[in-house]
């Protein structure tokens, strides 16, 4: 946070530190020096579509160029699928091209997790036609399928965006999808409705070539939410919204933030920034990483790293002389949220009178299907508008008071409850060996197991916990800032066999009091000894903590010994 009663410091072109020839093109750095900066140098990520609907859709994946195929074709929310039948102990051994099923996960950003029903349903329908019925939430409010074809993009491009949808950006080096709260403009406790800004910063940045060649990819969060409900401290960038004591409601911005193997909390800037400023802050924190971000590393690429070695006081100054041209507002930080729970789940009155209402999938699994009665049963009972949720979940508002009984009932005969078990409401998993290329151990079906033996293991169980489940290091699944975080590896069982299992993750939390979590030394469980060691973990808590106390402050004091 920057001091307003310490004298600015002057803005440099040369970055502080023991760094030296980070391939900041700021500094001059601008000749490529590693094999992805070469690629996007040799042509733009976005002009792979043409080719992609001209070319390859008509003759096929074996004419896809290898550059294309595992870099730009992220540019449109395109990876390779993981070729099945290759076990974990393979993944970081095999080449690209051994790995690559000729099928590919598609990724459909939904910007501020906004849906309609029409779009829902083309959403699902797509799925089924397809995506041999795939469609998972993610826990950044996408939707991603598998099974995907290339001969099948063009058609599935012409229906998304027929009703407004888009792949565009949704993965590579690019500004990913815009985080947003899923109540904005309905909820009876928010601060300020972020949806003006999250419209103008899309308008702005996605699909434009002065961002489209980024460092690593950029992730943002905008809410007004007194929740914080988007997990803003591990976004490359976040406006949180605040009341100014002077100038009304607005947004404290947070730089910084990421997980994967070198995690890191994003630090304030200390600035308060009206709604309609917003979009102009943002632009310039995007070119802030665009011209001053390490490209020599790949491994170092992320801002969390710039950000690190600037600190929060130089990297203001650096956006107001350099990008803003003006100074901003000094500003307050958000206030501590009123509860643990931040996923809208269950039932609650909007600012209108009518209600919106939150559901529980089994870790973000649904599948096309599904999604088509989900937007029957919000259609018939709502007004048409549909939210996904970073902790994958979705909401249905605008239901009359009259017909909430009606929809949670229907939501229940597609095992959608509204009132779901602590473990069902606080376990996610990422998308696992299933299909990814980087992962390790399955998750997503291990994580549904999980919920159903902890709920019969537990019944009583109702403290609010976070269960995390991820495949591999990258932590997509956010491990570090879970209760009970899973990180997927191969571990030794007790017959001395290389099995399917995790390191484990201990306390680690969102909020104003973020943490990451602990690792007790040498603890990792197997696979098949998954449950009897959250069962363990569990009961101890319950047992030794003091009243009011969370997880997450018990396992911050309790004794080695409690944790394993």
């Amino acid at each position: 946070m920057s001091d307003p009663g310490k004298k600015p410091v002057a803005p440099t072109r040369r970055k502080a530190g023991r760094h030296r020839g980070e391939g900041q093109w700021a500094a001059g750095h601008f000749t490529p020096l590693n094999g992805n900066e070469q690629v996007k140098k040799d042509d733009d990520g976005l002009n792979v579509r043409t080719r992609i609907e001209t070319i390859y859709a008509h003759r096929g994946f074996d004419s896809i160029d290898g550059q294309d195929l595992r870099g730009r074709m992220r540019w449109w929310g395109l990876y390779t699928q993981r070729r099945p039948g290759i076990d974990g102990g393979k993944t970081a051994i095999l080449e690209p091209e051994e790995l690559d099923d000729e099928y590919f996960m598609l990724r459909v950003r939904i910007d501020g997790g906004r849906l309609t029903t029409a779009q829902l349903r083309v959403i699902g329908e797509i799925s089924q036609e397809f995506a041999r019925g795939t469609a998972d939430i993610t826990d950044r409010q996408n939707v991603q399928y598998h099974w995907i074809r290339i001969e099948d993009m063009p058609e599935i491009w012409r229906r998304l965006e027929a009703v407004g949808l888009s792949t565009t950006e949704a993965c590579g080096d690019t500004p990913r999808v815009i985080l947003g709260s899923p109540v904005a403009g309905i909820a009876e406790d928010e601060i300020i409705d972020g949806t003006p800004a999250i419209e103008e910063i899309h308008r702005r940045v996605v699909g434009n070539k002065a961002y489209s060649n980024l460092p690593r990819k950029f992730k943002t969060a905008v809410s007004g939410s007194p929740l914080l409900d988007v997990a803003h401290e591990i976004n490359d960038v976040a406006f949180v919204g605040v009341n100014h004591p002077e100038h009304g409601p607005g947004f404290d911005v947070w730089v910084g933030g990421g997980l994967s193997t070198n995690p890191k909390i994003g630090v304030r800037l200390g600035v308060w920034v009206p709604l309609e400023e917003v979009a102009d802050v943002h632009e310039g924190i995007v070119g802030i990483f665009r011209d001053y971000g390490y490209r020599r590393l790949r491994t170092r690429a992320r801002i969390k790293f710039l950000v690190a070695d600037w600190g929060a006081e130089k990297f203001r100054q650096v956006l107001e002389d350099e990008y803003l041209l003006r100074k901003l507002a000094d500003g307050p930080a958000p206030e501590q949220p009123p509860h643990h729970w931040r996923d809208h789940v269950g039932v609650h009155r909007q600012r209108d009178g009518r209600y919106y209402v939150g559901f529980a999938p089994r870790v973000g699994r649904v599948d096309g299907t599904t999604l088509t009665k989900i937007a029957d049963l919000a259609e018939a009972h709502g007004s048409g508008r549909v939210r996904t949720t970073v902790q994958q979940k979705m909401l249905i508002l605008d239901v009359p008071e009259e017909r909430v009984a009606a929809l949670t009932e229907g939501l229940a005969a597609l095992d959608l409850t509204t009132a779901p078990s602590a473990f069902r409401r606080g376990t996610m998993a990422c998308t696992g060996i299933e299909f990814c290329k980087l992962a390790i151990v399955e998750t997503k079906g291990r994580g549904a197991w999980l919920i159903d033996e902890m709920e019969r293991r537990l019944p009583d169980f109702d403290e609010p916990i976070t269960i995390n489940i991820n495949g591999c290091p990258n932590s997509c699944a956010r491990i570090q800032v879970a209760d009970i975080g899973l990180k997927g590896q191969l571990v030794t069982d007790d017959e001395g066999n290389q099995v399917e299992g995790f390191q484990v993750h201990l306390g680690g939390a969102l909020g104003l009091e973020p943490a990451f979590g602990r690792k007790v030394r040498g603890l990792k469980v197997t696979a098949a000894q998954l449950a009897d060691y959250v069962e363990r973990v569990l009961r101890a808590f319950q047992e030794q903590r003091e009243p009011g106390e969370r997880f997450a402050q018990w396992a911050a004091r309790a004794d080695e010994g409690s944790l394993s």
